[in-house]
């Protein structure tokens, strides 16, 4: 586990005040998060390396999560976080491509 986390904080936007943060614990339901949200911006810590946290992450951003805790790399963490926010519209996609027939 890591120690002094809110250094290792990543973002899922602008960052914004750690300070200002509700920390829903290590791995949460969603419907703890959904709740959660629903008073504030809601930081998540990730357990684990590999595909299941990066997975678990794309979900908590698909709910909203502002901030995340990891031991993922954060490159990693990060395309996966981009690639959601380009699906919710929030940004665009990295690379676009159109196929032509």
């Amino acid at each position: 586990m890591l120690s002094g986390m809110d250094e290792h904080l990543l973002w899922t936007a602008r960052p914004g005040t750690a300070g200002d943060l509700i920390d829903a614990g290590t791995d949460p339901s969603a419907a703890r998060v959904r709740a959660l949200l629903a008073r504030g911006p809601v930081k998540v810590r990730l357990a684990g390396t590999g595909s299941g946290p990066l997975a678990a992450a794309a979900v908590y951003a698909w709910l909203g999560v502002s901030a995340f805790v990891s031991e993922l790399p954060p490159a990693e963490l990060r395309q996966v976080l981009d690639m959601v926010a380009a699906m919710r519209g929030v940004r665009q996609p990295a690379v676009s491509r159109r196929a032509l027939a």
